[in-house]
């Protein structure tokens, strides 16, 4: 992300529906790699101590069987992934990066009492249409993939955006004589992703299994179970169940859960008897330096010693 994308040798790498995209908008391809990037990063954070921890999207783009046929583990990286690309691109227009776009639209509603509206808002609305272009690109194209599978990945696509959107709130900076906050000047910002990624972790939690089906004169996405509610825009959705991820099982992008690190005590996830699939686990005991007994010496640092202790680790078998 930190090279200026040539239309031959960089564009040329990406799948079709993407190309044109990419040589008309060369200016904007490093914030979608760094959007990239980031979605890999945080979807991994997110499901660190679950069965299926997400490592199988550093293999990117070459995706397992798992976030390739309408899981609920693809529907949280589709719409992580268009939440990103839509905001790293709202906050490059705000930063100056990218010279189409600029500062987000003022706000039409007053300010509160004692503030203004000033400073420079993320471009939310240039980064929710740009971002769609990219991430729905696929997804419109249809290669290789049922029309099911395309509706339910835009479905989920536009969440990631919709949860973003409803993300953006009013940040403020005061100005007055020694802090007192006589003015305050107020823009539109978005939070961090991780936020983003922390709200879509429950949404994935509580997908709806869906089935993709002529309702009237078009096909809509409708609950798989007669008696569940209706899918709303803020849903994730998914086709298939997910394996358990307990052994390996390359057909349906399981790894298994094999010498992963559990938490004994733990009652979550991240339990050896969740994580280890009732197989077990093995203790180990490992010595770790650390610093200790420190002490603030006048002036001005901090000595501390040096302290050895045991630490038991376990490992599901």
């Amino acid at each position: 992300s930190g090279v200026a994308w040539n239309e031959s040798q960089h564009c040329r790498l990406l799948v079709p529906e993407r190309l044109q995209l990419c040589r008309r908008h060369l200016e904007v391809m490093p914030s979608i790699v760094r959007a990239a990037r980031r979605t890999q990063a945080l979807c991994q954070q997110s499901f660190a101590d679950m069965r299926w921890n997400c490592s199988s999207i550093q293999r990117a783009p070459s995706f397992g069987p798992e976030l390739l046929t309408g899981t609920r583990e693809a529907a949280f990286v589709h719409a992580l992934a268009a939440a990103a690309v839509a905001q790293g691109i709202a906050r490059s227009c705000a930063s100056g990066e990218l010279p189409l776009c600029s500062c987000g639209p003022g706000p039409a509603e007053p300010p509160a009492p004692g503030s203004r509206w000033g400073g420079c808002g993320d471009n939310l609305s240039h980064g929710l249409q740009l971002g769609a272009a990219f991430t729905d690109g696929s997804a419109r194209a249809g290669t290789g993939s049922t029309p099911g599978l395309r509706a339910v990945n835009r479905h989920n696509g536009a969440v990631g955006r919709a949860v973003l959107r409803d993300s953006l709130d009013t940040r403020c900076k005061c100005h007055g004589v020694s802090g007192s906050c006589s003015v305050k000047t107020c823009w539109k910002g978005l939070p961090e992703l991780a936020e983003i990624a922390s709200d879509l972790k429950s949404r994935y939690l509580a997908a709806l299994k869906v089935t993709h089906r002529l309702v009237g004169p078009r096909k809509q996405l409708i609950p798989k179970e007669g008696d569940a509610r209706p899918v709303t825009e803020m849903d994730l959705v998914y086709l298939i169940n997910s394996p358990d991820y307990c052994t390996p099982n390359p057909q349906l992008g399981s790894l298994g859960t094999q010498d992963r690190p559990c938490n004994r005590s733990s009652v979550g996830s991240d339990s050896c008897d969740l994580l280890c699939c009732g197989r077990g686990y093995n203790t180990y005991t490992e010595e770790v330096t650390e610093r200790c007994h420190c002490r603030y010496r006048w002036c001005c640092s901090v000595v501390c010693r040096r302290c050895r202790r045991s630490l038991q680790r376990h490992v599901c078998k």
